[in-house]
């Protein structure tokens, strides 16, 4: 199973290593190691994928229909109009192994009603994506969405969501929180400011909900990592209990002249102000992380 740590404790602990550098001099100071995420042999997930929503607690429609056009604005088949787009980031998983990863929204559960109440624990959101039942598809993600009155067993402590597989490590399954009301800080980093180290301004979120737009960067993290190391045994660097994977490997960085603490050149809308760096389908935009392209061996940012 694969969590997103977030970034911002990984730069207060640099920070605290080396007190009184700024991010720049920082980044100067330490030598840059190649970034390598290892082959491990696995399967990946190829060709037409099905992702299921299930919607846990309490979304407005709105809400929905941005995590649905980012989904459907990955497809290939679906480019959206203007460049960059959310479908030319997802392309560079094609760079992992021969062909393409197609995503097609499947079908959506709303569970409203809370029926396991509103403290959930990993075994919660793994019945609540189903992977485990029998006739659970296998070139398919069920993605579990929680809202943002619900808590997560280890949810803003150490992770902002999670991937993982089934029992016969066959089905995979994503889940990711919405931040807005229990730590945007960490899990809506950077529409929100950080917890923890540099406090610089936070961006204005592209779809003006710092919770979705939060959940947005997180599923694009681990949707990418379910494709590319769906069972522990594609790519990734490190253990395969707590591994970097394509995006979490890229951590903080969002356009060119990142540091820690700075996302980095973005995109700015002059009428809202508000930052992207991928046009999406049905007019939406969005701000996607650096994913790791195997070709040249390092982050690659959209802008």
């Amino acid at each position: 199973m694969s969590c997103i740590h977030h970034f911002a404790i990984a730069f207060f602990l640099l920070f605290v290593v080396q007190p009184g550098l700024g991010g720049r001099k920082l980044s100067a100071l330490v030598e840059q190691q190649p970034l390598v995420l290892k082959y491990h042999n696995g399967a990946l997930l190829k060709g037409n994928i099905t992702v299921n929503l299930i919607w846990y607690g309490h979304f407005t429609p709105i809400q929905r229909s941005i995590i649905v056009d980012f989904i459907q604005s990955l497809s290939s088949r679906r480019r959206a109009p203007l460049l960059p787009s959310a479908s030319s980031w997802w392309k560079t998983t094609e760079k992992y192994k021969t062909g393409s990863s197609n995503l097609v929204v499947g079908r959506q559960v709303i569970r409203e009603a809370y029926t396991l109440g509103k403290s959930l624990t990993s075994s919660h959101l793994v019945a609540l994506a189903g992977v485990n039942k029998i006739n659970t598809p296998l070139n398919a993600i069920n993605v579990v969405l929680t809202a943002k009155d619900v808590v997560v067993d280890g949810f803003c402590r150490s992770r902002c969501g999670t991937h993982g597989s089934s029992r016969s490590g066959k089905a995979a399954y994503v889940w990711v929180g919405n931040s807005e009301s229990q730590c945007p800080g960490q899990c809506a980093w950077p529409f929100h400011q950080p917890m923890y180290g540099p406090q610089t301004p936070p961006l204005v979120a592209p779809n003006g909900d710092v919770g979705i737009d939060g959940m947005i960067i997180n599923l694009a993290t681990l949707l990418a990592g379910t494709v590319t190391n769906p069972y522990n045994n594609g790519y990734f660097q490190g253990p395969p209990t707590a591994p970097l994977e394509a995006v979490s490997a890229c951590t903080g960085i969002f356009g060119t002249g990142s540091y820690p603490g700075y996302p980095g050149r973005v995109l700015m809308d002059k009428a809202t102000g508000a930052s992207y760096n991928a046009h999406g389908l049905n007019g939406r935009r969005f701000l996607l992380p650096a994913m790791w392209d195997p070709r040249t061996s390092a982050c690659k940012p959209l802008v």
